[in-house]
């Protein structure tokens, strides 16, 4: 496979030299099954000063590329070629002392996770004062003052009070906003974000990433980037660098690699990324054949004299929390769903759409009778089932199903895919054996997995895998309607289109009626009929999709429009790319790509190939 640049040396940063030079660099791992190259021949530069922003898919190699930096791949990962020049020197073999005079002082690292990263047993000050200490920054009564003002430096407020709390008191904003103060703490000259805003809403990632544009800048911080969101990537960074197997397949300036992509793996990034789309994924006709098709299905199960086409009717929906203060016997009520109405209508999508913290999640759970309503309805074909109980409610859960958020931990390690889809309709008592397992097969064909995929476990699975196993024991009951609580959040740009494209297909095959749950708008643009935007608890707004998109009413929804990554970038073509022949040579990867490599292939992730759960 050929890389193919599109960068005059004169669009890069005046400088002598540049900060990172990565040659030729090769990274193998040691598995059970052999030694797999994760990294093959890659090759990118960093100058002072600058943004570079590596693109691909979950195990392209790109996390992998900028942890061999500093020497922190995982105990079976090695460099076996090229070389990495670090300020004019070759830091490839270097010791482990100079590894680690490198660490902190030289290169920083702001880690995937907010969520993880922390440890939960040290209040956050600590842990940013142990970095100062173990960096030879500062220490004893230094390090505690430099500590409050680093986290002032990434934007906390009362800082000197933040510091003494522990991470279960953040925020996923918060968390992210402390691990960058840690990562600045020694004043680094390049600075390695990886994912450093996966797992936040877009309006909370627009100010960590505004307020690391600001710092960086401010102290002359090189920024290497690490993001599956070519959106964000093109907005944020001077360069692109595109990673596919193990490779750089394209590199070159951002707004002229997006205008001009001569990669067929770029181009179908750019294609697939939600947050550069503007179009619905069905078109009018399909979605009116997929309507006809939801009353035909509708009727199995509709009363007669029912006349109404809304599947989910929602009235008036209140949730109130206790939350305990100081004083543990008493407590103060808070409002986190306020009078919310809306309908689905059959077979369409309505999504709901905010921030975190708006009730988004606490609505889909009260729909799913999982949290009982404080005030208010929720009807089903027109019968209120705020009030079942026992065989009723089995019934609604038949005929109304989940998914969650993340695939890694919605499936049980301990069962088979086969067990994992089978046991909804061993509990409700569906068929025998022989029919249940022909069912599954039939499913794992509708999700496009093999059958083969049977007998596997959860580990064995790419996270793309693992969703689509979620969505067949959703399927599994036959539901009328599917609740998506942030069913692609977790997933990389190809894999979410995928997925997206697998639920739209499912809608007009099954006439499924699907409430989407959303941080990001730009993915409602491509699922959703009618959007209702929530801000603390109440619905601001809501409509048809369109409406919302091209006409809001609300500042609040304009300023969620407006966070959305790469939203106002134009796209040469972008409207017309469409690649469905191999992205590389012919014997590799098919046309749509494999979630799993072929064996001695990339993708590789480096942990799963560690043994590590």
């Amino acid at each position: 496979m050929t890389a193919t640049s599109v960068s005059p040396v004169e669009d890069r940063p005046a400088a002598d030299a540049p900060l990172l030079q990565i040659r030729d660099l090769e990274i193998t791992f040691t598995t059970s099954s052999g030694p797999v190259k994760g990294v093959r021949s890659a090759n990118l530069e960093v100058y002072p000063g600058e943004t570079v922003a590596i693109v691909g898919e979950s195990g392209s190699g790109k996390s992998t590329t900028a942890m061999s930096i500093a020497h922190l791949l995982p105990s079976n990962g090695r460099i076996t070629g090229g070389s990495v020049i670090f300020e004019g020197r070759d830091i490839t073999h270097a010791s482990e002392k100079e590894i680690r005079a490198l660490r902190g002082n030289h290169v920083g690292l702001v880690p995937q996770d907010p969520m993880s990263n922390l440890n939960p047993m040290w209040r956050v000050g600590t842990q940013i004062k142990e970095a100062l200490v173990a960096n030879g920054v500062a220490k004893g009564a230094e390090a505690k003052a430099r500590t409050v003002e680093l986290l002032q430096e990434a934007g906390l407020s009362d800082a000197g009070r933040r510091a003494e709390q522990y991470p279960h008191e953040f925020s996923g904003g918060m968390k992210q906003r402390a691990l960058i103060a840690m990562g600045l703490a020694a004043r680094p000259t390049l600075l390695v974000a990886d994912e450093p805003t996966s797992a936040l809403d877009v309006t909370v990632q627009q100010q960590i990433l505004d307020h690391l544009d600001t710092l960086t800048g401010e102290l002359g911080v090189a920024v290497l980037l690490i993001t599956h969101d070519l959106g964000l990537a093109a907005e944020r960074a001077q360069h692109l660098v595109v990673m596919y197997k193990g490779r750089v397949v394209e590199s070159g300036p951002a707004l002229e690699l997006l205008q001009n992509p001569q990669h067929p793996y770029t181009k179908r990034l750019i294609a697939a990324a939600p947050s550069l789309a503007s179009r619905r994924l069905v078109s009018a006709s399909e979605r009116a054949q997929v309507r006809e098709q939801a009353q035909l299905h509708a009727h199995e199960h509709e009363p007669e004299d029912s006349g109404t086409d809304h599947v989910i009717e929602v009235e008036n929906l209140t949730k109130v929390f206790p939350i305990r203060g100081a004083v543990p016997w008493k407590s103060t009520p808070f409002t986190a769903v306020d009078d919310v109405s809306f309908a689905i209508e059959r077979g369409t999508t309505t999504a709901i759409v905010g921030e975190s913290g708006s009730g988004k999640s606490t609505v889909a759970q009260m729909v799913l009778r999982l949290l009982e309503p404080t005030e208010g309805r929720v009807l089903f074909e027109g019968k209120d089932v705020t009030a079942y109980k026992g065989a009723e409610l089995k019934t609604l859960r038949r005929r109304v199903q989940p998914i969650f958020q993340n695939p890694y931990g919605t499936l049980d390690p301990m069962y088979s895919i086969f067990r994992t889809i089978e046991e909804p309709m061993r509990i409700h008592g569906i068929g025998d054996a022989k029919s249940r397992e022909a069912k599954v097969r039939d499913l794992l064909d509708k999700v496009a997995l093999p059958s083969t995929m049977m007998r596997r476990f959860p580990n064995e699975l790419s996270g793309g895998q693992r969703q689509r196993i979620a969505i067949a024991r959703a399927l599994a009951l036959d539901p009328e309607v599917v609740i998506c609580d942030e069913a692609v959040s977790a997933l990389d740009v190809l894999v979410q289109a995928q997925v997206l494209e697998l639920l739209n297909d499912l809608q007009a095959e099954l006439g499924l009626s699907y409430l989407f749950i959303t941080h990001d708008l730009a993915v409602v643009r491509q699922i959703a009929d009618n959007t209702l935007v929530m801000e603390k608890g109440k619905v601001v707004e809501q409509g048809t999709t369109d409406e919302v998109f091209h006409a809001p009413q609300q500042d609040y929804t304009k300023r969620l429009l407006a966070a959305i990554p790469g939203g106002d970038i134009p796209l040469a073509g972008s409207e017309t790319i469409e690649v469905t022949a191999p992205v590389g040579e012919a014997d590799e990867e098919k046309a749509e790509g494999a979630d799993l490599p072929e064996e001695g292939e990339g993708p590789v992730d480096p942990f799963a190939a560690a043994g590590r759960a």
